[in-house]
């Protein structure tokens, strides 16, 4: 006779990246375990109490508490509650990913690109959110400057007021400066406001998002570097402490913070701090251009300057020369689409400004001593590991 499987509730939002993540680390641990049966709903975070859940005779539910309400609902269940968000006060074991460890990744990774002045856009009153906000200001006090600006979630930075509150501060804010956003969603607003005063990205204003929601990331203007904060890892770890709880022993220790895994670099951030605007104009006309054929005139031009100016200050402010920089940023861009997407390779070499595939194929193997198809092939094994 086959043992009774576990049922699981899973009351985990799947419009975000984040959500998604856990579900995918919640179901990595139920594979393995062989003996649970998953219970889910697709929905957004304010849709986390189903009709289902009114006579549904589970085990136990792993869930993003959003509210008060919700958490009162599940307590009356009488049976063992994870919690993954970690908004409201817990009553619950709670599994959530490290947001003073995030900060301080995303505090390094500008410190080591020479920013000297530092900001945080974030959420008001979201706990999360204060807490990332507070541990980056602490991991950036060696700077020159800090500001922090939360606005309300609900404004989305979309109305009138609040977008042109935000527009306001990133003008003001000494340049060039690393700006942490507290997800990525609040990065898409906060480059569109950059885009919207014509200050340029990552030149003059670096973005770190957090969540790596790929999809959020790659549609920003430009696409946005984000840190991967482990979501998956917050799933399975619940999944397992679920388990436990299921049979009977102590949860573990609680709140658990799960360590993110890395940087995940993009056009956002994909800079050293220029002190110089001119050579941040420079610099701006080549990346919106790197597919196109440009030359040191045409850019001088965009820039502003003469063509022996402002190859003198590129030099300075790079320590290289425009012809070695182009060289590098498309081999860096194709390089991403290779080991990022499975865009096909002669797409990759007209994107990043390459004559055709073959020669693209060839800069590649001089530059990483890989083939485009060998690299490929190794950054889906890395991901592997790390969904593993």
């Amino acid at each position: 006779m086959a043992l009774a499987r576990k049922k699981i509730g899973l009351l985990v939002e799947t419009s975000l990246g984040s959500g998604r993540e856990i579900l995918k680390g919640i179901a990595r641990y139920a594979r393995y375990s062989g003996d649970w049966q998953l219970f889910h709903a697709a929905g957004g975070l304010s849709e986390m109490i189903p009709n289902w859940l009114e006579n549904w005779d589970g085990d136990g539910i792993i869930a993003r508490i959003q509210n008060d309400e919700v958490s009162k609902k599940l307590s009356e269940l009488k049976i063992p509650v994870i919690d993954v968000l970690g908004v409201c006060k817990n009553r619950f074991p709670l599994v959530h990913v490290d947001d003073e460890a995030i900060s301080r990744l995303a505090a390094l990774h500008f410190s080591e690109r020479n920013f000297r002045h530092f900001a945080f856009y974030g959420i008001e009153n979201e706990n999360w959110s204060m807490r990332r906000g507070e541990a980056f200001r602490n991991a950036c006090e060696t700077g020159e400057s800090f500001s922090i600006l939360e606005m309300p979630r609900r404004s989305h930075g979309k109305s009138v007021n609040s977008f042109q509150r935000l527009q306001k501060w990133v003008r003001d804010l000494p340049k060039p400066v690393g700006i942490m956003v507290c997800s990525d969603q609040k990065g898409l607003e906060l480059l569109e406001a950059c885009l919207s005063e014509e200050i340029p990205v990552p030149e003059q204003v670096a973005v770190i998002g957090v969540d790596n929601d790929a999809a959020l990331c790659e549609i920003a203007d430009p696409p946005l570097t984000s840190i991967r904060g482990g979501h998956s890892n917050v799933g399975h770890e619940a999944a397992a402490m679920m388990d436990r709880l299921l049979q009977g022993q102590p949860s573990g220790p609680t709140p658990l913070r799960v360590p993110p895994i890395e940087v995940v670099e993009r056009e956002s951030s994909g800079s050293v701090a220029i002190n110089d605007p001119t050579v941040a104009k420079g610099l701006k006309f080549i990346r919106e251009h790197l597919s196109e054929s440009i030359n040191n005139d045409s850019i001088s031009r965009a820039a502003g300057i003469s063509r022996t100016l402002f190859q003198k200050r590129f030099r300075e402010a790079m320590g290289t020369s425009i012809r070695e920089h182009i060289l590098a940023r498309r081999i860096e861009r194709a390089t991403s689409l290779i080991e990022q997407t499975d865009i096909p390779l002669a797409e990759i070499a007209f994107r990043s400004g390459f004559r055709h595939q073959e020669y693209l194929g060839q800069i590649i193997k001089k530059a990483t001593r890989n083939t485009p198809g060998e690299l490929r092939r190794r950054a889906h094994r890395n991901e592997d590991r790390k969904a593993g």
